[in-house]
């Protein structure tokens, strides 16, 4: 579903990815390690087209989009989960969650699906998001991200700041979609248990660069909890 070849992004003068190579799957799961730091935040912003890239190429369905605009690579089917969240505080669950249906035809009614993977959501449709917890904030997150039906779902540290009951939830539902084999995910991680639990494939980010990868079901033999605490 994505693939990424000798990925470059500069800040300043310094080289933050350096030719940075991946490939996402339909069906799988793909976690990104590594400390803070190494770009991993980065490399999502340059696959979303937050930033754009100096070098490299990526393809997204056989289709290049490395020149896209990430309106664009929305509309091409990418969903991003940016860290820290970023729902509108001010606006209604419900709001928040038309808001990714921007792309749609006016009148596009929310997915009911999006209330069977998040209950709580339906409950709070018109509560404002500021007024959630972290854990519900993150699910109204991921449901907005998954509401135009993406090919492609991108998360930047779902579990950071999360109570334990809701991080069970959020890999139950990231296993659930990756396992339908409509959608390829890739995601973001430095909490290592909830990686190991979830990966289908991993990597290790190391100053900008992948330093190691594998199959998730190799993540304890192949010593990657070591690799990143060294």
């Amino acid at each position: 579903m994505l693939t990424v070849e000798g990925l470059n992004q500069y800040y300043g003068g310094s080289h933050i990815l350096r030719n940075l190579a991946l490939e996402a799957r339909l069906g799988e799961v793909s976690v990104i390690l590594g400390r803070n730091g190494v770009g991993k935040t980065t490399l999502l912003k340059s696959l979303m087209g937050v930033v754009p890239v100096k070098a490299g190429k990526m393809m997204l369905d056989g289709k290049d989009i490395t020149k896209a605009t990430s309106y664009e690579r929305v509309r091409a089917g990418i969903g991003y989960v940016p860290q820290g969240r970023e729902i509108f505080g001010r606006l209604t669950v419900e709001e928040n969650l038309r808001m990714g249906l921007a792309i749609k035809p006016g009148g596009t009614a929310i997915p009911t699906e999006l209330f069977d993977l998040f209950p709580v959501l339906k409950q709070m449709l018109q509560r404002r998001g500021g007024d959630l917890s972290g854990g519900q904030q993150q699910q109204l997150a991921i449901a907005r991200a998954l509401a135009a039906g993406p090919k492609l779902l991108m998360l930047d540290e779902p579990t950071e700041g999360i109570q334990p009951s809701i991080i069970k939830d959020i890999g139950r539902v990231i296993r659930m979609l990756a396992d339908r084999k409509t959608m390829a995910i890739v995601l973001v991680e430095q909490y290592y248990d909830f990686a190991a639990e979830i990966a289908d494939q991993y990597l290790v980010m190391e100053r900008g660069e992948v330093v190691a990868r594998g199959r998730g079901q190799d993540m304890e033999r192949d010593g990657v909890r070591q690799k990143m605490s060294i």
